[in-house]
């Protein structure tokens, strides 16, 4: 049996690709995307702008950078379970991750606002699309 050298086999990744300046054509949720600070949510939360759905709550206000970021908050009181709570982020990430071009620069804090028992999937990402697409199309009361 033959078995071909490991470098053949295995081929370099070229990084170079992966700038965090670069627009988000591949659909990456990188850290220029994200909420990071206590001070960032604390600023979204006072300027009091709200979309509320059945689960969820879409607190978000104006940034001075060029992209939409997002921040989670997913309480224990919600959803009491740890893989539970992740399950939630998860979603939340993918579903901002795929529609994060065609947001406003915003900054955006995703709040789960109802106790949670058991995961449904569907329906959370169904309603956080929702959610985000009201705020792309500007359709915000």
């Amino acid at each position: 049996m033959l078995v071909a050298p490991r470098d053949v086999i295995v081929s370099p990744f070229d990084f170079s690709c992966l700038s965090d300046t670069e627009p988000l054509g591949d659909f990456g949720f990188r850290r220029q995307h994200r909420l990071l600070k206590p001070a960032e949510f604390s600023d979204v939360f006072a300027a009091r702008h709200i979309l509320r759905g059945g689960l969820f709550t879409l607190h978000y206000r104006n940034n001075d950078r060029s992209v939409a970021r997002l921040g989670l908050v997913v309480p224990k009181k919600q959803a009491r379970t740890a893989a539970l709570r992740n399950a939630i982020k998860r979603q939340a990430r993918e579903a901002f991750r795929l529609r994060c071009a065609g947001l406003p620069a915003l900054d955006l804090v995703l709040r789960l606002s109802r106790p949670v028992a058991a995961i449904d999937k569907p329906a959370w990402r169904a309603e956080m699309v929702t959610l985000f697409d009201r705020i792309g199309s500007g359709t915000r009361p």
